[in-house]
């Protein structure tokens, strides 16, 4: 069960570049490569500031809520989402710069440093979240 508040756990997220760092980006990425976890990110992501539910997600998603607590844990503990308590919610949220960091990473040496080529616009990288 995912305690108040949680925080991001790893010491160091980003490098000096503003960049997720290599083992940041592969816990990142392994907590997103499962179909829920995905699917409850996206979710997520589309809520904005707002958040949702943690009840309520595992009624979008379709699965049983005592799993939806572990695949959010597995999110929180990869520092993508964190929750704060509304009365007796959970109310889980992206975290916006690991998210930015991670997309970062991912397009940092996009074709020889012009992203543009792999049909990145500056501005996706840098104004996305």
């Amino acid at each position: 069960m995912l305690k108040y508040n949680c925080h991001l756990r790893f010491v160091k997220y980003v490098d000096n570049s503003r960049h997720m760092d290599t083992k940041n980006a592969i816990a990142a990425l392994g907590a997103l490569a499962q179909e829920h976890r995905l699917a409850a990110f996206r979710l997520l992501a589309q809520t904005g500031e707002d958040g949702m539910a943690a009840g309520e997600l595992a009624r979008q998603i379709g699965i049983p809520h005592n799993t939806m607590s572990s695949h959010l844990a597995t999110l929180s503990h990869a520092g993508l989402i964190k929750a704060t308590r509304d009365g007796r919610s959970m109310i889980y949220h992206i975290v916006p710069e690991v998210m930015r960091s991670l997309l970062g990473f991912l397009t940092d040496d996009c074709c020889h440093g012009r992203p543009e080529l792999c049909g990145l616009s500056p501005a996706v990288q840098t104004d996305c979240c």
